[in-house]
């Protein structure tokens, strides 16, 4: 049966780790410390009801010991989302989080896509950094997310840092980053899980897993595979992923293991509902992702060394130019990979100190090939290097009641040279279950190879775009841990960033944008009884340019009622003053969920899940009208 407790641990979260513990150690929802760092304070463990929740931390240093909004969204509120597709999961749990939706089903990367992540207004193109299990995902080319490849079903949590997190990730952490922690086995002997859904609009997801642990040896394997016709004639789509793990702990202190992921998609795009004809545009990709790992755990020292590599193949077909289909196809094949080595230390008590070594190499070819000919047109092939190295340390004063936190970032790029990263912040634990944070970071985004050197706009002497955000944060436990209330508040300037400009009547891309962003969120979760619980968060966005998919409020609510053997969730998301490409859009949204366990000789359960049931009308890219009330219904069988 469902954990009663689940909407509960998406919104609560340890800002100070605990331990710094890699994510290879074993994580569950009742984890404990393995190691003391000077962060480890009753204050940063939250209990839900019977729930303890501790967060780990991923690969690299220790997020949470930087004094950043840090939101952490587990395994069973995943689960219980029935969505296969992480992004909409966190869009609801993330409060100054949005996410560009098209269609029913698959986000797509050309014309007219979507998947486009923002996170307090800073979003687009390379802003917020996705990374699984600490490895960047983002097509070296482009350097855009890959939205269609983060899949729930191999998702154990994901952590979101909502602000700069340049310090450890260098470029593309500028908003923020999403950290992608993948499932492993837990208890031993074998275990699996089969999900099946289907319903509007001819769409179908099917997900299957195994896993399998005795002693140091942990192996899963998972696959899935969703297609659906899409709401409008000529959006279909399709989506098959695969997933495989195994590490091998040779004792308590060393382990090493190696991850393979391989994505393949396929969406088409009729264009907007304005155009006399349908644009009939389609997309194919396919994504491989490979890492390498060993990892140490002691008691005074915790880290790693991890290699990695992503690849992708992309085929686009940009239909109709002038009424006209385009006489060929596009393609590219890029590539992201790099090797980090990262360490935590623990010289004395109440001391962490994180050092780090990043290097990356991306970058990629692309060119036309004549559909009739056959004959190729190359456009671009070019990469880049770029090597870091990070240090990052925190002292715990005052019985643990204040830590200080402070580091710096040196990034050398092989196209722009230099760029210094600096962070420094506290946290202050006042009261019992109380905690206030303020923090200053700066954050960087590289240029990519399509403002480089691809195209008549490119400009190969960019240099990366730069903003420095300022925040406080206060939390709040109440009625003995029963309630939960936060509330953020923030100030964003950027600069340098990247526009399109007339230069000699011709366009260029030039560092000439500014931009400043401000505002405040709230979250609250209030246990109600032992089987409700209420959950709600709200954002507020003051910009001093008009930014396209960041809406000015935003507002999610959520009540979840599980008596006995079922289980029943009520949600609204409001969206006001939502920028998109030539108006404004305002909408409310209505959702619910009923599941049962059924008892029967293995766990089973069966749901039903309807969205926008009242039909409501709404465009978040404009033309693209999204779908009127749908229902999906389906079982989860573990094993």
């Amino acid at each position: 049966m469902r954990n009663r407790y689940t909407a509960l641990t998406a919104i609560l979260f340890s800002t100070a780790i605990a331990s710094a513990t890699p994510a290879a150690a074993t994580t569950t929802s009742t984890a404990t410390a393995t190691t003391e760092s000077a962060s480890a304070n009753p204050a940063d463990t939250v209990r839900v009801l019977d729930e303890l929740v501790v967060v780990e931390s991923a690969a690299k240093a220790p997020v949470p010991l930087l004094p950043l909004d840090v939101r952490v969204v587990g395994e069973r509120t995943i689960a219980n989302s029935t969505e296969t597709n992480v992004l909409p999961v966190l869009q609801n749990r993330v409060p100054g989080m949005f996410v560009t939706e098209r269609g029913m089903a698959g986000y797509g990367v050309s014309g007219g896509s979507a998947g486009s992540v923002a996170i307090r207004g800073v979003g687009g193109i390379g802003k917020v950094l996705f990374m699984i299990d600490g490895q960047p995902q983002w097509a070296g080319i482009f350097g855009h997310s890959l939205p269609d490849t983060y899949v729930t079903n191999d998702i154990e949590r994901v952590e979101v840092v909502s602000g700069p997190s340049s310090l450890l990730y260098g470029s593309g952490a500028m908003g923020g980053s999403v950290n992608l922690i993948t499932r492993r086995p837990a208890e031993e002997g074998f275990a699996g899980n089969l999900r099946a859904q289907a319903g509007s609009y001819g769409t179908m997801k099917y997900g299957l897993r195994g896993s399998w642990h005795k002693g140091g040896l942990r192996a899963l394997a998972a696959a899935s595979y969703e297609r659906s016709d899409g709401s409008r004639r000529g959006m279909g789509y399709w989506l098959a992923n695969q997933y495989a793990a195994v590490s091998y702990g040779f004792n308590p202190h060393w382990e090493a293991g190696a991850n393979f992921m391989i994505t393949e998609t396929k969406a088409d795009n009729p264009g907007d509902i304005y155009q006399e004809k349908p644009l009939g545009m389609w997309a194919r990709q396919v994504r491989y992702t490979t890492a390498l790992f060993v990892k140490n755990r002691y008691d005074f020292a915790s880290g790693g060394l991890q290699a990695y590599w992503n690849r992708g193949d992309h085929t686009i077909d940009d239909g109709l130019s002038g009424g006209v289909p385009r006489t060929y196809l596009f393609h590219s094949h890029d590539y992201n990979m790099g090797v980090t080595l990262y360490e935590t230390l623990h010289p004395w008590a109440d001391v962490d100190l994180s050092a780090g070594i990043d290097f990356k190499h991306w970058g990629g070819n692309a060119h036309n090939t004549d559909k009739s000919t056959k004959e190729e047109s190359p456009i671009v092939d070019r990469h880049v290097n770029e090597i870091a190295g990070y240090l990052m340390m925190q002292q715990a004063l005052w019985q643990q009641r204040l830590s200080l936190n402070a580091g710096v970032r040196l990034e050398h790029s092989s196209q722009f040279g230099n760029q210094w990263v600096p962070q420094a912040g506290f946290i202050l634990r006042p009261l019992q279950g109380s905690r206030l944070k303020f923090n200053y970071a700066r954050g960087f985004r590289s240029p990519n190879i399509r403002e480089l050197y691809m195209y008549p706009p490119h400009n190969p002497d960019l240099e990366p775009e730069r903003m420095d955000n300022y925040e406080v944060e206060l939390r709040q436990q109440l009625l003995n841990g029963r309630l939960d209330l936060g509330l953020a508040l923030y100030y964003i300037h950027g600069d340098n960033m990247i526009q399109t400009v007339r230069r000699d009547g011709k366009p260029l891309n030039v560092n000439t944008g500014r931009f400043i962003n401000k505002g405040f969120e709230i979250d609250a979760t209030f246990a109600a009884a032992a089987d409700w619980t209420l959950t709600a968060n709200y954002a507020y966005l003051h910009t001093d340019t008009r930014i396209v998919g960041a809406p000015r409020n935003k507002l999610f609510g959520e009540a979840d009622y599980t008596p006995g053997r079922w289980h029943f969730a009520l949600d609204v998301t409001g969206i006001w003053d939502l920028a998109t490409e030539k108006n404004e859009q305002s909408y409310a949204l209505l959702g619910a969920l009923v599941g049962c366990s059924v008892p029967v000789k293995l766990p089973l359960e069966v749901f039903v899940k309807g969205e926008n049931l009242t039909a409501t009308r709404y465009e978040v890219n404009y033309g693209f009208p999204m779908p009127r009330a749908t229902v999906m219904a389906g079982f989860d069988l573990r094993f």
